[in-house]
């Protein structure tokens, strides 16, 4: 094969390591934000934070000079600088030791940690056991068996049955299953069955059930015998639990022989009970979201200003870069001179993405002011091409922009992407957004009667009255993303 020289013409993209950083930046939220500038801040000796900066480099009076305030108020200091000599003078002369009436212990014996037994050696007293953490409903649920007079033996079994019990309060393991987990043959399935009973009578009630009708049963079962309609309430749970979800009153009350009041009082305390009891003990951590930027209304206009508190404001140590040499290629300057181009690479990146976040958030305002004035009714339909082009951006860079970023306004905290949505043409040939049509979908069964309520063709032909061209299947799907049941699960005879 004869070897040859070709010149051949081609364009790529190259990524340069600044081009990265600030890639990265973009997308990252507010939180993960944070905590790239603390790695930074950690790691580049040439970054620091300008409130930090501004505190150190503040000149001493020595440096500076003193006004004539700040000079009468040094001479008045030197003033008591000699009254404090001439007592320390006279008290030399007193003895170190005086004789005192109290003891230390009298005093301060009350702040210090006592044990069980009133001891004040404080030897067991561990002050990290004071800090408190989310409790668990395992947790809630051990300190109840641990209050309880319990054998080994039926101890164990309960410890086994809690570990089954899931978040929201529901015994997940059958017996059979259980009886596995417990390495002990000698158990016998009547003494799990005796111990699941023993677990659902603890707080809160309906723990340790196998079913929604046992959660049910169970909370009926534990309200007082005096209780109205607690002995309906419990049939119609036992008998008619198939009825529930339409809250069939007609069909109660032919299958229990009961009055129609009877049957509408109980199934009113029925939906007073909790389905996932578990979920009244069980404490998640909070989630905090913080806003990127803060949109208020001044004056009529709506104005759109960064969050400042999210990021620091970061500079160059001026007094590590007089340290860097052009000239000098030692090792101690060249990593100076490295720092130093990486801090202005990422001081110069962090503020890109400032800028270009502001920007974004400014042309949301600006095309979703209905939003802003009316509510979700008035959101307009808009999609990423149309923030690219009003700012000359790439459809990525919006992509970036918009994911995981926050605005704080006067109807909530909203995502950016939550402005962007698909469109539906309207009667008149205009255009009407999914999220305003989300809106009056749910206006509309918010207004409707619980005992005729809407289905989904009445909705379609509700909104068609109103220019809005919507077929029955986007009515049905706009409706179950919402979480909204359908129609004969929403009706209501009580």
């Amino acid at each position: 094969m004869k070897q040859s020289i070709q010149l051949r013409l081609s364009q790529h993209l190259t990524m340069t390591p600044q081009l990265q950083q600030a890639i990265k930046l973009l997308q990252l939220s507010t939180l993960d934000l944070q905590k790239e500038i603390q790695e930074a801040l950690d790691t580049n000796l040439m970054l620091e934070e300008g409130d930090e900066a501004d505190r150190e480099s503040t000149p001493s009076t020595e440096e500076s000079g003193m006004s004539r305030t700040e000079q009468t108020e040094a001479s008045a200091g030197d003033q008591d600088l000699k009254v404090d000599r001439e007592i320390r003078a006279e008290s030399s002369e007193m003895p170190e030791d005086l004789p005192v009436d109290t003891q230390w212990a009298d005093v301060y014996d009350s702040y210090l940690p006592t044990t069980a037994h009133g001891a004040d050696d404080g030897s067991d007293f561990d002050p990290f056991a004071h800090q408190s953490r989310p409790q668990t409903l395992q947790d809630h649920l051990a300190w109840q068996l641990n209050l309880s007079r319990l054998n080994d033996r039926d101890f164990m079994i309960c410890q086994a049955i809690l570990d089954a019990v899931d978040a929201g309060g529901y015994l997940r393991s059958d017996v059979d299953e259980l009886l596995a987990t417990i390495d002990d043959a000698s158990i016998a399935a009547e003494e799990i069955e005796t111990q699941i009973h023993r677990v659902q009578s603890l707080d809160p009630p309906g723990i340790g059930a196998r079913s929604l009708q046992e959660c049910l049963l169970i909370q009926l079962r534990q309200m007082p015998f005096g209780t109205e309609l607690r002995d309906q309430a419990i049939a119609i749970c036992e008998k008619g639990f198939n009825h529930l979800p339409r809250s069939d009153v007609n069909a109660l009350m032919k299958q229990l022989k009961l009055p129609e009041a009877e049957v509408i009082g109980a199934l009113g305390l029925i939906r007073g009970l909790q389905p996932r009891p578990g979920s009244l003990i069980e404490t998640a951590p909070s989630e905090y979201v913080v806003p990127d930027i803060f949109v208020r209304k001044k004056e009529g206009r709506w104005l759109v200003e960064l969050n400042s508190e999210s990021t620091p404001k970061l500079r160059v140590n001026a007094d590590y870069a007089s340290l860097v040499r052009r000239s000098d290629q030692s090792a101690d300057s060249v990593t100076l001179k490295s720092h130093l181009q990486e801090a202005r690479w990422f001081i110069k990146s962090l503020a890109s993405r400032n800028d270009t976040v502001l920007r974004v958030g400014s042309k949301i305002v600006e095309m979703q002011q209905d939003f802003f004035e009316h509510g979700d009714e008035g959101m307009r339909p808009m999609v990423l091409r149309d923030i690219a082009e009003a700012l000359d951006l790439h459809e990525s860079t919006v992509s970036r922009v918009t994911t995981q970023k926050y605005m704080h306004t006067p109807r909530g905290t909203f995502e950016f992407k939550y402005f962007f949505s698909s469109h539906v043409n309207t009667a008149s040939g205009g255009e009407c957004s999914s999220t305003a049509i989300r809106a009056l979908i749910r206006k509309l069964i918010a207004s409707e009667s619980p005992k005729k309520p809407l289905s989904d063709s009445k909705i379609a032909q509700e909104l068609g009255d109103q220019g809005i061209n919507v077929a029955r299947r986007t009515v049905a799907k706009y409706r179950e993303a919402m979480g909204i049941p359908p129609s004969n699960e929403r009706k209501r005879l009580a």
